[in-house]
C-alpha cells in the first residue's frame, strides 16, 4: 500500500493555516469570554456532541488543571438527568460548528430555563446557538481537511486552539503559579517535577526541628533532639539563628570511634561540617534530587529567605514522591 504522504502534509498545513486565522478571533468577545470564565463562581460547564464533545472534555479538563472548576456535560445525557451538573452560578460553554445539532438546540432551551450565561464556540454566527449565546466566538467558514470534506479536522483542531487560549489566558490573569499546578496534579510525573521542598520535607511549619548552638556540646545535643521526630542529622546555627553547619549521624559515629566517652565533651561547632549545603523552602524539589546527586550527601537543611533553617529533607522523602528519575 502506497500512501500519499503530500496529502498528508496538506492535511498539517491546512490545519496550520486554520488556526492562524483564529487571531481574528481574539478581540472584544473573546475578551467578554474570558471574562466570564474568570468571574464565575461556580463551574465552568463545557458541552458538545460528537468528535466537538471529544474536544470539549478536553477544554473543561485543561480549565480544571489551570485552576477554574470545571467539568463536561454530554447534551444527550442532560435531558436523562445529568442537568442536576448545573447551578445558576455556572457558566456554559457549547461547541457546535454548525449550531443547529439537535441535542445542543435542546441544551440550549435547558440553559437558558435556569438562566445560566451560555459562551458559544462555532462556524456559523447566524447559527441557532450564537442566535441565544451570550457571547460567541465564530470560526467563521473552515473547509475540512479530509478527502471528502467533512469528517471534522480542520473545524476542531480550530475549537481545541480557541478554548486553550480562553483556558490559559485565564489561567495567567489568576497569576496561577508552579506551585498551584502542582498542587492540581499531584499524581502526575510533570506534578512531582513541580514539587517545591516544602511540600516534600519532612518537617512542617512550627514542628520541633534538630537544632544547635555552635557551642553545645555533643552529649547535651543527643539529650535535647532525642525527642525530635525522625532525622539523620543535626543543624547548627549561630547566634542569629543562621545556619552554621550540619552534624550528620555518619558524623556522630565516626566521632565516636574516634574520641569515644570523650566525643560527648566536644563541641558542635568542632564536629559539624561547616558552609554545608542548604536549599531554599520555596525551591523546587528537584532542585533538591540534584544536590544530592551531585554532592552524594542524605540530608540537606531547609531554610527561609534568612538563611535560617525551617526544616530539614532527606534523600528518601524525594525518593517517596518518586522526583528520582
Amino acid at each position: 500500500m502506497k500512501f500519499d504522504l503530500e496529502y498528508a502534509k496538506q492535511v498539517i498545513e491546512s490545519e496550520s493555516e486554520a488556526i492562524k486565522g483564529l487571531a481574528e478571533v481574539v478581540g472584544q468577545d473573546f475578551a467578554r469570554a474570558a471574562e466570564m470564565i474568570y468571574n464565575c463562581s461556580g463551574s465552568a460547564i463545557v458541552s458538545g456532541i460528537g468528535k466537538a464533545g471529544i474536544i470539549g472534555r478536553k477544554i473543561s479538563a485543561t480549565l480544571a488543571s489551570t485552576g477554574t472548576p470545571s467539568h463536561f456535560l454530554h447534551p444527550a445525557e442532560a435531558v436523562h438527568g445529568d442537568l442536576g451538573r448545573l447551578r445558576k452560578e455556572d457558566i456554559v460553554l457549547v461547541l457546535s460548528y454548525g449550531g443547529e445539532t439537535d441535542e445542543i438546540l435542546r441544551l440550549i432551551n435547558l440553559v437558558k430555563q435556569i438562566q445560566i450565561p451560555l459562551i458559544a464556540i462555532t462556524g456559523e454566527k447566524d447559527s441557532t446557538l450564537a442566535k441565544y449565546s451570550d457571547v460567541v466566538l465564530s470560526m467563521g467558514k473552515l473547509n475540512e481537511a479530509c478527502p471528502l470534506g467533512v469528517a471534522p479536522s480542520v473545524s476542531t483542531t480550530c475549537m481545541l486552539a480557541l478554548g486553550d487560549a480562553l483556558a490559559l489566558t485565564v489561567m495567567k490573569a489568576r497569576n496561577f503559579s508552579v506551585e498551584d499546578f502542582a498542587r492540581f496534579h499531584p499524581g502526575g510525573s510533570l506534578g512531582a517535577k513541580l514539587m517545591t521542598v516544602e511540600q516534600s520535607m519532612m518537617f512542617r511549619p512550627g514542628e520541633k526541628l534538630p537544632l544547635a548552638a555552635g557551642s553545645d556540646t555533643m552529649g547535651k545535643i543527643l539529650k535535647k533532639t532525642s525527642d525530635v521526630k525522625r532525622h539523620g542529622a543535626i543543624m547548627v546555627v549561630d547566634k542569629q539563628g543562621k545556619l552554621a553547619g550540619i552534624i550528620t549521624d555518619g558524623d556522630i559515629r565516626r566521632l565516636m570511634t574516634k574520641e569515644g566517652p570523650n566525643g560527648f565533651d566536644m563541641k558542635a561547632s568542632d564536629v559539624m561540617t561547616k558552609n554545608c549545603k542548604r536549599v531554599r523552602l520555596d525551591a523546587l524539589a528537584a532542585e533538591a534530587t540534584a544536590i544530592f546527586h551531585k554532592h552524594r550527601i542524605d540530608e540537606l537543611p531547609v531554610v527561609d529567605a534568612d538563611d535560617k533553617p525551617v526544616g530539614l529533607i532527606d534523600v528518601q522523602d524525594i525518593v517517596t514522591i518518586k522526583i528520582v528519575g
